[in-house]
């Protein structure tokens, strides 16, 4: 039971199948990069997924989205990386302290990170 169908998705050369009666459009998604998403690639692609749709599907139909979370995942350790010694740095934060009094080196270094992963969250993962 085919029917003929005169539209721009035909004459674009597309096709289609025929399941339970109906007609649906064959339509694939170009190929995905295949990399591994980190922490930071995971949640920008919650962040899209719930606030930036458009760009979510744009980036999934155009295969770009594993390429993308990937990208930020690199551009996030290459950040923290070079935020993380500098305020540790601007606070006093050095290897004296830590031979001096672990404890309080191990609250001040994970406060430090802290705060330059809420600096990259707000400056490239929630964009």
């Amino acid at each position: 039971m085919k029917k003929n169908f005169d539209n721009l998705y035909e004459k674009l050369g597309g096709t289609y199948r025929e399941e339970n009666g109906h007609l649906i459009p064959n339509v694939t998604l170009t190929e995905q990069s295949d990399y591994q998403i980190g922490k930071y690639g995971r949640m920008h692609l919650d962040y899209i997924k719930q606030h930036r749709r458009g760009r979510y599907t744009t980036l999934l139909t155009e295969g770009k989205l594993n390429a993308r979370l990937h990208e930020i995942d690199l551009e996030a350790n290459e950040m923290l990386d070079s935020i993380i010694p500098r305020l540790a740095a601007e606070r006093g934060i050095d290897e004296d302290l830590k031979a001096r009094d672990m404890i309080r080196w191990v609250a001040e270094m994970n406060n430090i990170k802290a705060s330059a992963e809420e600096i990259f969250l707000r400056e490239v993962v929630y964009v």
